[in-house]
Formats: structure tokens, sequence, C-alpha cells
């Protein structure tokens, strides 16, 4: 099998070397110098190219499957609009326009397409109710990826990643320093939002679907906070309540979304398809980041 990781950062290197460990072939593609040495510091094969620009994907190769992992680094939603949907549109027309196209695509999503759940669970077939204009982008990019099999004849897949964390994304800082803000938290291990996209792949598994990428066990920020204090043998942080937060006349309204925002995503069907972890939990994943912290 040959995928193009398109936009292939944080996760995309992982699932590169992951791809290519199973013997499959990556192609890596980024617009920066930057992005493309890190690509070929990885092991695999880099291409300079632009997702918005139809002429620019000509250098990428055919190839049997695309994935779409490509980030606005934290820009607004027209940012995002131009890259998820404008983007993700570019890019199916162009290689569904191929002698050669591709079969799959897997679209990387964000679970914060689910909006506030009062701490409830969701799963794949909760009604999505985004609740800023870029969480909109990203429900409309994801009905783009669903519907790419009808409308270019290119299965589709949503790969919806909860909170990203792993090598250089640990942020132990934040929590031990505090104060800490009550809600959940949602996440998944960079090594496991690759490996759940290579094994949607690899076992051609999801085609026209949705599969939520997340760990075994949601977590109370509270709670999180002190057993990482704990851990690192430090006081516990202080704690907050999200009145309290929401009370700071500097907050934006984004992050007063944000705050408001509390729900507990499951991951029974990335489970029943068969995926087994690497990091089950925030225990497991945190272990190596805990050790380092410890040694400082």
């Amino acid at each position: 099998m040959r995928v193009a990781i398109l936009g292939c950062g944080y996760v995309g290197i992982e699932l590169g070397r992951q791809l290519t460990e199973a013997g499959h072939d990556a192609v890596g593609v980024r617009r920066s110098a930057d992005g493309l040495a890190a690509i070929e510091a990885a092991g695999f094969e880099a291409v300079e190219a632009d997702l918005t620009d139809d002429e620019s994907l000509t250098t990428v190769p055919d190839v049997d499957a695309v994935v779409f992992a490509a980030s606005t680094g934290g820009r607004g939603a027209d940012a995002a609009r131009r890259i998820y949907v404008d983007g993700l549109r570019t890019v199916l027309d162009h290689f569904a326009a191929r002698e050669s196209p591709p079969d799959r695509l897997v679209y990387t999503s964000s679970t914060g397409v689910h909006g506030d759940h009062d701490g409830d669970w969701v799963d794949e077939s909760t009604p999505l109710d985004p609740t800023t204009p870029k969480t909109e982008v990203l429900v409309a990019a994801e009905d783009l990826a669903l519907d790419a099999g009808e409308t270019h004849g290119i299965d589709g897949t949503v790969a919806r990643f909860a909170g990203l964390y792993g090598p250089d994304r640990y942020r132990l800082e934040r929590y031990l320093s505090g104060p800490v803000t009550e809600g959940y938290l949602n996440m998944v291990h960079r090594d496991d939002a690759a490996g759940s996209v290579r094994f949607l792949l690899a076992d051609d598994l999801a085609r026209g679907a949705v599969v939520q990428v997340v760990d075994d066990e949601p977590v109370s920020k509270w709670a999180f906070a002190d057993w990482l204090a704990e851990q690192c043998d430090v006081p516990e942080p202080p704690k907050q309540t999200k009145a309290d937060r929401l009370a700071d006349p500097g907050l934006s309204d984004a992050a007063k979304r944000r705050i408001r925002t509390s729900k507990r995503c499951s991951n029974e069907r990335l489970r029943e398809l068969g995926y087994e972890l690497r990091y089950p939990t925030f225990r497991a994943g945190y272990r190596a980041a805990v050790g380092e912290y410890r040694v400082e």
C-alpha cells in the first residue's frame, strides 16, 4: 500500500514511520522546508506541495490512499475553512481526476465537533453540536470526506481525534502549576492517533464511516492534575471552578465556550473494530514524561 500523508506534521510523521515499519510506502507532503526535513529525518519520502493548489499537487505521486492531516496551527475559522474545506475539496477534485486515483481517504477531525454535553458520554452516533465557527468548519469538512465515495469515487473515513499528547506535547507544567479549571479531558497519545489511522487503512475498515480516536478513560482535569502531582512528587495544584474561571473579565468568547464545553468521548467503535491501544489511559501515556520530570 502506498499512502500520501497530506499536511504531514505531528501525527503524520508518526503515521509515516508506522506505515514504513509495516512494509508500506509513505509519502509525506508539506510546504515548508522544515516540515520536509522532518519527514526525511523520519525515514520516508518527502514531497513539497500546497494542498490548496491543484497544480502544486501534481508533484505528489499516485497512491492507494490519501490521509488529509493538515493543521491550521491554531488560526481562526477563515483559515480553517481555507484548509479543511476548500483544501480538502481541491485534494478530492485533483486525485479523483487522475488516471490512477486512490480509492481511500482518511480525514483527521476533532472531537470538538460535539460541543457541550454537560459531561455525558458521546459517540459516533451522537448528533453534532459545534459551538464555534471553527468547529462548524470541521463538521463541513467531515461531510465532504464522508460524501467523497459518492461525489469522487474515493471512499472517505473520518478519524475524529481527541486531545493529542505525546513527545513534545505533554504540557506537564500547565497542570502541575495550576490553577486547573474543572471539566473533562478526552485524550489520545500521538502514537495511537497515528496507529489507529494505520490500522483502519491496513485492515480496510470504516469506509464511509466515522471512528472516534480516544483512549479508554476520559478523566476530570482535577483528578488528572492530582494524579500527575502525586507521580511527580509535587504538591497538588490549585483548583478553579468553571464559574470562577468564567468570572475573569479578560476571557475571550472562544475561551468561555471551551470552558463550558464538557463531554466524555467513547472509543467503543474503535475497540470493536479491533484496534489495540498502545497507551490505553493517561497513566500509561504519561509514564515517560513523569520519569523525565523526576530525573530533572
